[in-house]
């Protein structure tokens, strides 16, 4: 009887050390800030990614989201609603810098480069797109379900996602770069907005299939304390799942058919099996496997939260292996 009744107690100190530590951190982050925005620069022709706002915007922003996975992931233990509200704040200060970063380096370009475009011509520029997309639509389903443990198993990805536009800086594909005859089109606007709403999309319902896996494994072995309290109930992410691909797939299908509308505007063929159109082909027919599977044929459960892992893993592929490792006609969009 003793011990339960010290365990609130111990939950309320263990919330209030973290919520001192967390106000040095943010102390922290809002110094990095200062440093990182003190020094103003005149644009110029050919200017360094380092001097441009929109690329110290980025990391800052960066730093947020990275902050945020971690106290997600943080919120699992300590159970508090202090903990995750701090988390979700951050992810929410973390979007918004990176949509204003992505609109900064927009008017950028015009000052940079001979001629301007929306900043989504490069894997640099999109891969932001993507992290941007991919925190707003976990936030939506955050709000929808009343339930801020999800992002433990989404905002990792995330964290993946920012590691990856500092190496792609480290190496030197971070800079704006002017456009090539067939990016210079409308189509890449439609194209590319839609497609990316179906990645971050699919990233929800990838991460959702995880949190279902170690649910079910926890229950499986009559697990009752620890982060199982925080995880919401199997039905609840199965329906996360269902619903982020129910969004993800009309949409990333739109995307494919723009994408075969421009090709004919710039190549004169709607359809020539480049390697990045065959991949889209295939994770449009994952998608499509899962929605018959729940819908028709009434699948849910582990066997659904598998097929949103392995289909994350095809969209992974199509939207980095295919740039990175084949060469095709999109070849132009992989790096620089």
């Amino acid at each position: 009887m003793n011990e339960l009744a010290l365990q609130p107690e111990q939950t309320s100190r263990a919330t209030i050390t973290f919520q001192k530590w967390a106000t040095y951190c943010l102390l922290i982050i809002g110094f990095v800030g200062l440093s990182i925005f003190a020094e103003h620069d005149t644009l110029t022709p050919g200017q360094a990614l380092d001097t441009l706002l929109s690329y110290k915007l980025t990391g800052y922003a960066n730093i947020l989201l990275a902050a945020s996975a971690l106290v997600y992931i943080a919120s699992l233990k300590f159970q508090g609603e202090l903990v995750a509200k701090w988390a979700s704040g951050l992810a929410v200060a973390g979007m918004i810098g990176l949509f204003v970063a992505i609109f900064v380096r927009w008017f950028e370009t015009y000052q940079v480069l001979e001629e301007g475009h929306v900043p989504i011509s490069n894997l640099y520029e999109v891969t932001i797109f993507f992290t941007a997309l991919t925190v707003a639509i976990y936030l939506i389903m955050e709000s929808l379900y009343q339930n801020r443990s999800i992002g433990a198993f989404i905002m990792p990805m995330v964290l993946a996602s920012v590691w990856l536009q500092e190496w792609l800086v480290l190496e030197g594909y971070g800079s704006p770069s002017e456009l090539v005859p067939a990016l210079k089109s409308y189509w890449m606007h439609t194209h590319v907005l839609a497609n990316f709403i179906g990645y971050g999309a699919f990233a929800v319902a990838g991460g959702s299939g995880v949190m279902y896996l170690i649910r079910a494994r926890l229950e499986k072995k009559g697990k009752t304390e620890g982060i199982i309290r925080s995880l919401p109930e199997l039905k609840i992410i199965d329906d996360v799942m269902y619903r982020a691909i129910a969004i993800g797939f009309p949409v990333f299908t739109l995307a494919v058919i723009l994408g075969a509308g421009w090709a004919y505007y710039a190549w004169g063929s709607y359809w020539s099996w480049d390697p990045k159109e065959t991949w889209s082909l295939i994770v449009m027919l994952i998608y499509a496997g899962f929605l018959h599977a729940r819908l028709l044929k009434n699948w849910s459960g582990a066997r659904m939260a598998w097929w949103a892992i392995l289909g994350f893993g095809f969209t992974l592929f199509c939207f980095l292996g295919v740039n990175l490792f084949l060469s095709g006609l999109h070849s132009y969009g992989a790096v620089g």
